[in-house]
């Protein structure tokens, strides 16, 4: 894998592909990294409140067990 940061002083940029990169399918992103933003800084924590009405009742109740089933085998292991 190839990554670099460059500054572009025109609106042309030429790429040279390695010779070991010939045939294959390659992935090209352009992005200024100003315009990313790390998702860690501006979204907010999320509670189980803000899923309200997204799953049915017999759903979140599956999932409630299992959570309850893994934390209580983590206990169990913790506890020995």
């Amino acid at each position: 894998m190839i990554k670099t940061i460059l500054t572009p002083l025109n609106n042309s940029i030429i790429i040279q592909i390695p010779n070991n990169y010939i045939g294959k399918k390659i992935e090209i992103l352009l992005y200024a990294l100003d315009e990313v933003t790390d998702d860690n800084e501006t979204s907010t924590k999320k509670t189980m409140a803000d899923f309200w009405g997204t799953l049915s009742d017999e759903t979140a109740n599956e999932l409630h067990k299992n959570v309850t089933e893994i934390r209580d085998s983590w206990d169990d292991r913790l506890n020995k």
